[in-house]
């Protein structure tokens, strides 16, 4: 009794491990890195701030406003296609519609330019505050649909390199 009873319990350790190693799983492990602030996404979103040009108090605002954007999303598996080492996993996620407030933003400083001069210049410190102040304020939501590719290599999945536009629903700037 003692033997199959350690013969079920290796077979179920040894089968669990393989439960986590499908392309829905994976692609769950993704988004969640996201959800959770993993060291990957951050160090992505610091490369991308580095190289923008806000200034450092307008980094750090941004990098607040995304922690936030990204701890929010939510999604749900819609569908996983597998065809040999290559899959497909299509996902339905919710973020906050970030592309809606920067157009409002952009309209808003068409019309009212005097209040982004400084000195009789314009001034891209002023409009980067005000958009970063809508930014922070953003609560409305916009569902997108992404196809996450994987790829089989020595029976491990792993998602391949996103393309721009799915980059951009994840971050919620798609031009929808």
């Amino acid at each position: 009794m003692k033997k199959l009873i350690c013969i079920l319990f290796l077979f179920l350790l040894v089968g669990c491990n393989d439960l986590s190693n499908t392309p829905t799983k994976k692609t769950e492990e993704f988004l969640k890195k996201y959800q959770t602030l993993d060291n990957s996404v951050l160090t992505d979103l610091n490369n991308v701030v580095n190289e923008s040009d806000l200034n450092e108090s307008q980094k750090e605002k941004y990098i607040d406003i995304m922690k936030k954007h990204y701890q929010n999303l939510s999604y749900e598996i819609k569908d996983e296609v597998m065809d040999g080492d290559e899959a497909v996993v299509t996902v339905e996620i919710s973020v906050t519609d970030f592309k809606r407030v920067l157009d409002e933003a952009n309209n808003y400083m068409n019309d009212n330019k005097e209040q982004f001069y400084e000195n009789g210049e314009y001034s891209v410190t002023k409009f980067n505050d005000y958009k970063l102040e809508k930014l922070k304020e953003a609560k409305e939501k916009v569902r997108y649909t992404i196809e996450i590719n994987l790829t089989r290599i020595n029976d491990k999945w792993s998602v391949e390199k996103l393309d721009k536009d799915t980059y951009d629903k994840i971050n919620g700037v798609y031009n929808y």
